[in-house]
Order: structure tokens, then C-alpha cells, then sequence
């Protein structure tokens, strides 16, 4: 619309005549034109698309290409919203054959998206590397994903791979490599180096007595110390399968701030309830650990990622291995099931409130473009989704606080 292309205006386009304006002969004002465009852009919002359409169809040929192109742009969400997509598409691609305008990058993502709709793969992906062209920064790591994922349906999977670790930012090695080998070596160091070893495992154990006086640090750090090798040697076996999953649907530091929040949840609802004297240290890594597979667990049924095959393959089997893992904890002595259990609903309940952000949902590729022309709108519109995530987080974060607050007062 015409309040995206330029600054704006000091008028009231509600006041603009539309059946005035589309009855006009002869040329309109550049205000007037853009007054326009906001007018249409409004009907839009209200579902008045028959009186937007006329608008819209109104301001094509004006002198400005911009002004002709923001017109067509908004004329094919008109006709979109009326349910005719092939007119719709053809209306966005008459804005790619104007001279390059603000709405150009637009069109070819509605294009993009239209014949995704239309089952046009090739098209699509044509039209995508067109928007990547000419897309923003902020937009490079979504096109690469619904890129990846087009390739990836398409049959090329190395062109699927560049797109995927394009839209993870992938620099250097995988941070589950990086972790894995962290937490290995420091576990190793401290189950055989003698002494020295055993002073650091002391410092970095979960001693809920401890933290109850203020060492938050080993809310986390307990990730890092393990009983024995074969403790050591399921959990690292465990996060090198779940982390590469984790870091293809969010990206790698997203997967690194998910392992921290979830061995936090871990840690403190084992600090809450595990109130006998006999618990008062811990060790391991199982909490972060269960903490992934539950996000991937709920991130899959509740967001549809778009997924390769083998990823596809891993996240049906979740379900059956979180049952197993969970009555293995509940059978075998010595393993804090609540551990698990905290990084668990966690992790289920981030999984819940956000959508994988470096690979497409279902949900993404198939919504239609939004009221303002070139924008999409999220199950709750763009300010209810944003609202409903952060009240999410909050309570996340309340929750973990209510945990401390318990565990300090029954370990202080």
C-alpha cells in the first residue's frame, strides 16, 4: 500500500470519496493517488475487497510506477481474498514486468507462495530466488528454508543442504558437536584426573543446598558432570542424535539457549520436590536432554514442520522413545525421574508456543498473504501471536521461579 513505499502523508484518507475517485476523469493527484492506496488498503482490513479491487484498478497507469505497482499488488490480494488465485497471480506478475519498484519483492513472494498452492514447484522455486534476490536481511533465512524445503521435495538434496545451513547461518561445526565434546571432556577429566577432577566435579554438581545459598550456576553445569562412563556415554549418545534435529527446525543458538532453559527446568523441579537428605546432589545431563526431544516432540504435531525424510522418520518414532526412556527412569534405581520430568514439560511447552524458525511450517506455506498487500498474517494476527508467546515465556519463567522458590525454602 502506499504508506509503505513512502513517508506519510498529513491527510485522513478515510475521508477520501472512493466512488468520487473511481468516477474521476483524467489523471489524480499524487496525493490523491497515494490517499488512495491507504483507502484501498483499509477496505482490504474491513473485507470490502469489491469496493478495494475498484480502487486499486483505479490507480493502475499512474505516472509513478511505484503508485501502478503498490495497485496491482493490493488489486491481487483483492482477488485472492475473493478466492480467485489464478487472477490473483496473474495481476502479480504484471508488477515484475514494471521497472523495479518497493512492491517487486513482494509480488514474487506472493507469486512464490500462489504457486506453491498451484502445485508449481519449479515456478515456485523460480519465483523465491527471485524474492531472495531482493529480500531484506531480516527475510534471506526464511526464503533459504522454504528454498531448502522445495529442493528437498524436488529430489536435490545437495541443493536442499546449502539452503538448510543457509537459513541456519551455519558457520563452522554443528554446536551439538561443539557440546557433546565439551560436556565428554569435562565429564572425563572429572570421573579420572584424581583430585583435581573431583574438586571440579564438586563445583559443578547439582548440591541443591548450595544453590538454596545462591550457586545458581550448578542449576546448569550439572549437565557437565556424569556418575560413570556408561552414564556419560547414553546421555552424549542421546544429545548427538537430538541436537542436529533440533538445530535444522531452530538454528544452532537457538538450540544452545533451549539446552540451558531446559536443564534449568530439569534441575529446578528436582531442587523443588526431591526434599530427602539423601538427594541433595545430582549429576547428568538427562533434564536438557529430555527437555529437546520434548520440543521436538510437540513442535512436530502442533506446527507441521515441512520436512526431509529422515527427519520425518526420526520425529514419528518420538513419542514411543520418550514413553521408554520415561518407564526406564521409573524402573531402574537411582535416576531422578523429576530431572526428567522438568526438562521435559519445558521443553513440551516452548515445542507448543514456537513454531520452528529455520525450516517452513504447513501453516506458513499455505497462509494467504495478509490484509496489507505482501504480508502474512499468523493464526493470531501479527500482535496476537507475538502477545500469546510472550505470555507463554512469562509463565514459563514464573513457573521455573515458583520451582526456586519452593526449593530454596525446603533446602536452605
Amino acid at each position: 500500500m502506499g504508506a509503505l513505499l513512502y513517508p506519510r502523508r498529513v491527510f485522513d484518507s478515510s475521508s477520501l470519496d472512493v466512488e468520487a475517485t473511481i468516477a474521476h476523469d483524467g489523471p489524480l493527484s499524487r496525493e490523491t493517488a497515494l490517499a488512495a492506496l491507504e483507502r484501498a488498503a483499509d477496505l482490504l482490513s474491513t473485507a470490502d475487497f469489491v469496493d478495494a479491487a475498484r480502487l486499486y484498478q483505479r490507480l493502475i497507469g499512474n505516472p509513478d510506477a511505484a503508485i501502478t505497482a503498490s495497485a496491482l499488488l493490493g488489486l491481487g490480494e483483492a482477488w485472492n481474498r475473493m478466492d480467485d488465485e489464478p487472477k490473483a497471480l496473474a495481476t502479480w506478475v504484471e508488477v515484475t514486468r514494471l521497472p523495479e519498484t518497493p512492491s517487486t519483492y513482494a509480488a514474487w513472494r506472493n507469486i512464490a507462495g500462489a504457486r506453491v498452492r498451484a502445485g508449481d514447484m519449479t515456478g515456485a522455486v523460480a519465483a523465491y530466488r527471485e524474492a531472495d534476490r531482493r529480500a531484506p536481511a531480516a527475510d534471506k533465512a526464511e526464503i533459504a528454508s522454504r528454498l531448502g524445503w522445495l529442493a528437498k521435495e524436488s529430489g536435490d538434496r545437495g541443493a536442499a543442504g546449502r539452503y538448510f545451513a543457509k537459513a541456519r547461518g551455519d558457520v563452522g561445526a554443528s554446536l551439538t558437536v561443539v557440546l557433546v565434546a565439551a560436556t565428554a571432556i569435562i565429564s572425563l577429566f572429572i570421573l579420572y584426573a584424581g583430585p583435581p577432577g573431583d574438586d571440579l566435579g564438586s563445583l559443578l554438581l547439582l548440591d541443591k543446598v548450595a544453590v538454596a545459598h545462591g550457586e545458581i550456576w550448578r542449576l546448569f553445569t550439572v549437565t557437565l558432570v556424569h556418575a560413570n562412563l556408561i552414564h556419560l556415554g547414553f546421555n552424549m549418545y542421546a544429545l548427538w542424535l537430538v541436537g542436529p534435529f533440533v538445530e535444522r527446525l531452530y538454528g544452532r543458538w537457538r538450540f544452545i539457549a533451549f539446552y540451558v532453559v531446559f536443564a534449568f527446568g530439569g534441575s529446578l523441579l528436582t531442587f523443588a520436590f526431591s526434599t530427602a537428605r539423601t538427594d541433595q546432589y545430582g549429576v547428568g545431563a538427562s533434564g536438557a536432554i529430555f527437555g529437546l526431544f520434548g520440543l521436538l516432540f510437540a513442535a512436530e504435531r502442533v506446527h507441521r514442520p515441512m520436512l526431509d525424510g529422515q527427519t520425518r522418520a526420526f520425529l514419528g518414532q518420538l513419542g514411543g522413545l520418550l514413553v521408554i526412556n520415561l518407564l526406564i527412569g521409573v524402573v531402574i534405581p537411582n535416576i531422578d525421574v523429576k530431572a526428567h520430568l522438568g526438562g521435559l514439560i519445558a521443553g513440551l511447552w516452548l515445542g507448543i508456543l514456537l513454531p520452528p524458525s529455520a525450516v517452513p511450517t504447513l501453516r506458513s506455506l499455505w497462509l494467504r498473504p495478509g490484509p496489507v498487500p505482501g504480508t502474512l498474517v499468523p493464526a493470531f494476527g501479527a500482535g496476537g501471536s507475538m502477545l500469546i508467546r510472550a505470555a507463554g515465556i512469562a509463565g514459563l519463567v514464573a513457573f521455573l521461579a515458583l520451582l526456586f522458590a519452593v526449593g530454596a525454602a525446603a533446602w536452605g
